[in-house]
């Protein structure tokens, strides 16, 4: 399968970027990591891409790293439909204290636009 993972430094999508590489260790997929330059994300790109790094090295797996810049939901569901993608895995986003799921502007725009199969990942 090919995966398309889109991440932004945040904790919803570190722990993304963790079971999605897991997955995809496990499954064979053929995993791109697109990284969303988000000022409201704690960290740079760089550290975010070293953190990339890190996790698909103690996986044992490889895979391609893109930067996304523009609107990222808008660029994500680009990608993904224009160069055959299976799948975006997304961080899934935070429960509100009545136990709805709480989704950022990236996630919701991904989910209502995207023709490809998208994975919340929580």
């Amino acid at each position: 399968m090919k995966v398309l993972l889109g991440i932004n430094g945040g904790d919803d999508s570190l722990r993304a970027l963790e079971q999605t590489v897991s997955r995809a260790a496990e499954a064979g997929d053929d995993l791109t990591v697109a990284i969303v330059d988000d000022p409201r994300a704690e960290g740079s790109v760089d550290d975010i891409e070293t953190e990339v790094d890190r996790v698909l090295d103690a996986e044992g797996i490889g895979a391609e790293i893109r930067h996304v810049d523009g609107d990222a939901g808008s660029e994500l569901v680009t990608i993904a439909e224009s160069e055959g993608f299976d799948r975006i895995a997304l961080g899934g986003g935070t429960t509100s204290p009545m136990g709805k799921i709480q989704l950022g502007a990236t996630a919701e725009f991904v989910l209502l636009n995207s023709h490809v199969t998208v994975s919340l990942v929580r």
